[in-house]
Formats: structure tokens, C-alpha cells, sequence
């Protein structure tokens, strides 16, 4: 079985904006977000993502406790964030995200977390496009208005094509 990663919706947008969603469930990877989040920030615009292979988590009810425990502790993820970071914990898996907020507060709870460079990245390493693709990719996400270290992308893609 692959190894699961639960995400928020910025990244899925990332990589919408950046048309890679097809591409993204090529990778050895499951992709979750909780259901919820799916619901109320996903599902009117975005809801075909079920039929490329996302998967809705289901918060337990302890886990709905500490997401208001968390909501309270961290002032700036949004609720949904907290879904995805609490879905994360009680999972044991990997949260993606582009958001700081959510990335300082996942951190501090000691969740592992990965970003959509690293998703591009798992995509060209694993040979699902390839570095001009990523570029590409990168170009539109910039034009769509997404906010991504630009410079870093393209310094990593750099280093991605020197290491082939």
C-alpha cells in the first residue's frame, strides 16, 4: 500500500492552477484531505478531484476535540487548516501544505510537513514530467497569482537537472 498524505486545499489549487492535478495521482502516493474541509471549501469547484483518486478522512470524535483545542491554541490556521493538521496526527502521516500559519502550527505539534515544491519535485523524481514540465507548471501558478518561493523552485529544478 502507498503511503498516505494528507493535504489542505491550497496545495490542490497549486496544482490545479498549475494543471498538474492528473499528474499529482500518478505519484505512489494516497492523497487525503478531511471531509469536511472537501465539503465547505472544495466540493462546488474542485469536486471531480474524487474521480482522479483523492480520498476524504473522517475525524474521529477525540480528533474533533483537538481541533478546538487547536483552533483556540493557534490563531491564524483556519479551522479547515485544523482539519487537515489534526487528520494528519491521527493518521501518522504527512501534511501538505503552502500556508506559514499552518506549517508553524503543525510544526509545533510535531507533524512532518511537505509543500507543493516538494510535490513538483516527487513528480519530476519519479519521472511523471519532466523538469520543463515543472517549469511550465511553476509559470502558470505564477501567472494564476499563486504564491510560491519562485526563486527556490527554479533553483531546486537546477539542481533536480544537474543530478540527471
Amino acid at each position: 500500500m502507498s503511503q498516505l498524505l494528507i493535504s489542505d486545499a491550497n496545495i490542490l489549487i497549486d496544482l490545479e492552477d498549475g494543471e498538474l492535478i492528473t499528474d499529482l495521482f500518478k505519484l505512489p502516493f494516497q492523497f487525503q484531505v478531511p471531509d469536511m474541509l472537501f465539503a465547505d471549501e472544495l466540493e462546488a469547484d474542485h469536486g471531480y478531484l474524487l474521480e482522479h483518486g483523492l480520498q476524504l478522512g473522517e475525524l474521529t470524535p477525540a480528533s474533533m476535540a483537538e481541533v478546538e483545542i487547536l483552533v483556540k491554541k493557534y490563531k491564524q490556521p483556519s479551522r479547515y487548516d485544523c482539519f487537515a493538521l489534526v487528520l494528519a496526527k491521527q493518521e501518522g502521516c504527512l501534511l501538505l501544505t503552502g500556508d506559514q500559519n499552518l506549517r508553524k502550527a503543525a510544526e509545533q505539534e510535531g507533524i512532518e510537513v511537505k509543500g507543493t515544491l516538494w510535490i513538483i519535485e516527487a513528480m519530476t523524481t519519479h519521472q511523471v514530467i519532466s523538469v520543463q514540465a515543472a517549469r511550465m507548471a511553476y509559470k502558470r501558478m505564477k501567472q494564476k497569482g499563486r504564491r510560491l518561493p519562485w526563486e527556490l523552485a527554479e533553483a531546486r529544478l537546477c539542481e533536480i537537472e544537474a543530478s540527471v
